[in-house]
């Protein structure tokens, strides 16, 4: 704990004297214009790779960047995607796979998991991005991170509450895999889940969200 103890202390001394004014106005308000939801692997950091400003994301991290499908009952993810969407509003969400990913790579090389009966559970919601992947070939890892991204935008729409946003044009939904090596981010989107402004899409660069 001494190294975080020492970055709580460098962010009080020098990083919040120089947001106060943001920080006094994110006490009162809470309108984040974007939910990022993304992996929970420690070299993934929403923020960072947005250089987005405190408030700006609502921010959900699960392993693989996986997006379980609606069903009804308490559930953590559902009840964090229906409150970005239904509550605070939000009109973008990003689901963000990336290169090296230990979860789809357990998926793509078969990984022995009967002693991670927890992880070998939760990644049974990667099974239709596992579905598509070839066989073989040497890009089986970066072939899956790129379907699973797909899958779970698939799955988010099943949550009534994208559903109804969606339904409604108030909210648009994009896939992008960051690259940790280069710090490329590239869009992947599906046309059909952008609005019909949005053009053309197709493997690209991601461009910059709105705030």
């Amino acid at each position: 704990m001494h190294d975080l103890s020492d970055g709580v202390a460098r962010f009080q001394h020098d990083v919040f004297p120089g947001k106060a004014g943001l920080f006094a106005h994110l006490a009162a308000t809470h309108r984040p214009a974007t939910l990022f939801i993304g992996c929970s692997d420690a070299r993934v950091v929403p923020e960072l790779i947005t250089q987005s400003e405190p408030g700006e994301l609502f921010v959900i991290r699960t392993a693989g960047n996986l997006v379980p499908a609606y069903t009804p009952g308490p559930d953590g993810v559902t009840a964090s995607i229906e409150y970005a969407v239904a509550v605070l509003g939000v009109t973008s969400v990003v689901v963000c796979g990336h290169s090296a990913c230990g979860a789809m790579t357990a998926l793509a090389e078969g990984t022995d998991l009967r002693t991670t009966t927890a992880v070998a559970g939760w990644l049974r919601h990667a099974d239709a991005s596992l579905a598509r992947l070839p066989e073989t070939g040497p890009d089986r890892v970066d072939t899956l991170v790129r379907e699973n991204v797909r899958a779970q935008l698939t799955s988010l729409a099943t949550h009534p509450s994208v559903a109804r946003a969606l339904a409604r044009d108030t909210l648009t939904l994009h896939g992008w895999v960051y690259d940790i090596a280069s710090g490329t981010v590239t869009d992947i989107t599906p046309e059909a889940r952008t609005r019909p402004e949005a053009g053309p899409v197709g493997d690209r660069p991601a461009a910059a969200l709105t705030h």
